[in-house]
């Protein structure tokens, strides 16, 4: 019975031997192969955004980013609160749908820590017919849908005094609202609308003005719009669409992949051969 233990005792102590050696070479390679296949494993970056464009052109933007070693998640939202609070709350890493003047809005009115990195694209809002189609024979107390958030409601102000239809205070800014209209010669009535519901509303109003995302959305298409902001303006600058960061991660790594990526010259290819002129890269001129 002794020298049957010492013999057990013996073989264990070889094979702890024979282990430490590499005897398993088998066991050693998957251990290295798997620490090979961990160094390679992309890193995830999830970014925020409406659907249309801002969706679709960070699908486009996955493999570009996938060549870098990023792994780009995108996760949709249908309003312009939820992706900031998201972001704010470390939920997000970075998101894709607004201009300046509306995140310095939403940074004032929630006190978040959010800022501008890359302008993308801007979108012209577009006044579009809905029960009347001409603003040559515009009825007295026509009825226009109108975006309910600050600055795209000034926007779509801005846009009808361009057309004559209403004249706003002399330097007016981008707080304005339909109470500071100075002369209204039509009597035109506003219904102030979440923008994302606006394109569903034009059976119930005369006209609309839409942002181009949910204009998109809701088939229509520039050549449609019965005005658009122009292309050239300072509007064009100042709402650009810009993918927006925590205060803090401007310069991550990661960070300065997307901007890249998203500015490149296939982004732009993209942006001009599907929108046809409803979204307009602001890069690469």
């Amino acid at each position: 019975m002794k020298k049957f233990a010492s013999l057990i005792s013996t073989s264990i102590l070889a094979l702890a031997l024979l282990a430490g050696c590499g005897g398993q070479p088998n066991q050693g390679d998957t251990s290295a192969g798997a620490e090979q296949d961990s160094k390679k494993e992309a890193v995830v970056l999830k970014v925020g955004a409406t659907a249309v464009p801002h969706a679709e052109i960070l699908e486009q933007v996955k493999p570009l980013l996938l060549e870098k070693g990023v792994q780009l998640e995108v996760q949709e939202f249908n309003d312009y609160i939820l992706p900031n609070k998201a972001l704010e709350d470390k939920q997000l890493d970075a998101n894709f749908f607004q201009h300046v003047p509306y995140l310095e809005s939403f940074n004032q009115d929630h006190k978040t820590h959010l800022v501008a990195k890359t302008p993308v694209h801007f979108e012209p809002l577009g006044l579009y017919a809905g029960k009347s189609n001409s603003l040559d024979s515009i009825q007295e107390g026509a009825l226009i849908a109108v975006p309910n958030d600050p600055t795209n409601e000034a926007r779509a102000l801005h846009l009808l005094q361009d057309q004559g239809l209403i004249k706003l205070p002399e330097n007016a800014d981008l707080k304005i609202t339909p109470n500071d209209i100075v002369e209204n010669p039509h009597n035109l009535v506003f219904k102030e609308l979440e923008a994302g519901f606006i394109a569903r509303s034009l059976g119930d109003v005369d006209f609309a003005v839409i942002n181009g995302n949910y204009a998109i959305e809701a088939g229509l298409k520039t050549a449609d719009a019965l005005a658009l902001e122009d292309q050239e303006s300072l509007a064009a600058k100042t709402f650009a669409n810009v993918v927006v960061v925590r205060e803090g991660d401007e310069n991550r790594d990661v960070i300065l992949l997307l901007e890249e990526a998203i500015t490149s010259p296939q982004i732009k290819e993209f942006i001009e051969s599907k929108y046809s002129g409803a979204v307009v890269p602001m890069f690469g001129k």
